[in-house]
């Protein structure tokens, strides 16, 4: 179904009939809970499963404290009967289960619990507040409610692993490793989240709650590595070499202008090998502009020489101080652009990440003034920028993996600033990654299926004149 059809089918108005003798005589059909009242539902648990773990925390360290220990000796009769009552609400099913969490003994008594499977109180409400997500994304997304996929999920929610890899792997065959990714989406940071929560890892922890709480995680979802081992994993000060366009990004480059899908267009020419394009405009105001066109991840190895890789893409996610930033303000200082020059950013996946993580260098946004960041594809809704008159349009096709791993997919209770314009759609291209790739998102814009080309040039057009100048540069990690 293409972006209109969908849009068509959401505006069609039922008609009212009158019911017949034999359907008032027919069995009623179960009453479909509004999505929207599902978020909130999972809102208020979540609220509250934090509450709960927040109290777990606190009685555990009240237990291991000094002052507690010099009362005790001064009242032993009221310690007793506190550390009864304590015991008794932290280790009582009906109570805050096993609660205990922080320090080495409130970690050990949790991951002992954790193997028993036993689920404290905060953890079962973080479970329901995460399958409440689940249950309103597939309001919106049928293939989530298949009996195949909704297994998975169940399974996932349960906690059952063996009936997970089962009906993952049946999932695969039927529809293949992309269109099974496709499939969950919409909700793959609440089932990364659970698989955490659920495990008997303590590490991988903190990225679920963060998750639930809508906040910026600060770790992987699988092992629990910390953003400051992954930087460790990103060396380089960055470093940005002139370089000569190639025929065909000549050919690409020569048809270009001030219009979304041509800038699209131009990143998917620059590849996802290093390139990076710094572009001169003499707009119609008589003044010099620069954009900076950034593309995204190359997917072949793990780490590769230049900023464009996924250890890159996970460093950029929980960081903004990359080694793609910093080759970004390097190309700027080899370029000569000058302090107080304005400045789009356009940025396809990590492109987009690495601008918003520009957007949010006060150091960055005070040399220059950037005034549009345009992003594809990309997960930047955990970031604010440093200036706060920098206009973020974020173009989005729900059909794609990737916007969605900041944590805020269809699922989430979170969202976007007012100030911000978020473009979303769905289109027919399903599967990941063609419906990540620049090509489909300037192909969708291309068609007119989605007023969005429009929409966006109309937002840019203080950057309308005659490009002055393409310059290339090859980025490098060092």
């Amino acid at each position: 179904m293409t972006a209109g059809t969908a849009d068509a089918v959401g505006e069609r108005t039922p008609v009212p009939q009158t019911p017949s003798a034999q359907q008032a005589l027919a069995p009623q059909q179960p009453v479909r809970t509004d999505a929207q009242l599902l978020i909130a539902a999972s809102v208020l648990l979540a609220d509250a499963a934090i509450a709960a773990r927040r109290t777990g925390a606190e009685l555990t360290a009240a237990g291991g404290s000094w002052r507690v220990g010099l009362q005790a000796l001064r009242r032993p009769g009221w310690a007793f009967g506190t550390a009864l009552s304590a015991a008794r609400a932290m280790t009582n099913p009906a109570g805050l289960g096993i609660a205990a969490n922080g320090g080495l003994v409130g970690e050990t008594v949790r991951s002992l619990g954790a193997a028993t499977r036993r689920r404290p109180a905060c953890v079962a409400m973080a479970v329901d507040a995460f399958a409440l997500r689940i249950e309103a994304a597939a309001r919106e997304h049928p293939n989530l409610a298949a009996p195949l996929a909704k297994r998975l999920t169940d399974a996932v929610v349960a906690g059952r692993r063996i009936e997970v890899v089962r009906a993952a792997r049946e999932l695969v065959d039927l529809l293949g490793v992309t269109r099974t990714l496709t499939t969950f989406s919409p909700v793959i940071m609440e089932l990364l989240a659970l698989a955490g929560l659920l495990d008997e890892n303590p590490t991988n922890d903190s990225f679920a709650w963060v998750t639930l709480a809508g906040g910026v995680p600060t770790t992987d979802p699988l092992l629990g590595l910390p953003a400051a081992l992954i930087r460790h994993l990103n060396p380089g000060a960055g470093r940005a070499e002139r370089c000569e366009a190639d025929a065909m990004l000549t050919r690409v480059l020569a048809r270009s202008g001030n219009d979304i899908v041509r800038y699209i267009d131009d990143i998917s020419a620059l590849g996802n090998h290093g390139l990076a394009l710094l572009r001169s405009i003499s707009c119609a105001d008589g003044t010099l502009r620069h954009v900076l066109l950034l593309p995204g991840t190359s997917f072949g190895r793990l780490s590769n020489s230049t900023p464009q890789d996924l250890v890159g893409a996970f460093d950029a996610l929980l960081r903004t101080d990359t080694t793609y930033s910093r080759s970004a303000k390097q190309m700027l200082l080899r370029a000569g652009v000058p302090e107080g020059a304005e400045l789009m950013i356009v940025g396809h996946s990590l492109g987009g990440i690495t601008a918003m993580n520009l957007a949010c260098d006060l150091d960055f946004v005070s040399t220059y003034r950037l005034t549009h960041v345009v992003t594809v594809g990309s997960p930047i809704d955990t970031k604010r920028p440093a200036d706060p008159t920098t206009r973020v349009i974020s173009l989005v096709n729900q059909h794609d993996v990737i916007p969605g791993l900041d944590g805020r997919g269809p699922a989430s209770a979170n969202d976007i600033p007012d100030s911000w314009i978020e473009l979303s759609w769905l289109d027919e291209t399903y599967d990941y990654p063609l419906s990540h790739a620049p090509q489909a998102y300037a192909d969708t814009l291309r068609s007119g299926d989605v007023p969005h080309r429009a929409r966006v040039n109309e937002l840019i057009t203080r950057y309308d004149g005659e490009i002055v100048g393409n310059q290339p540069y090859l980025l490098r990690d060092k």
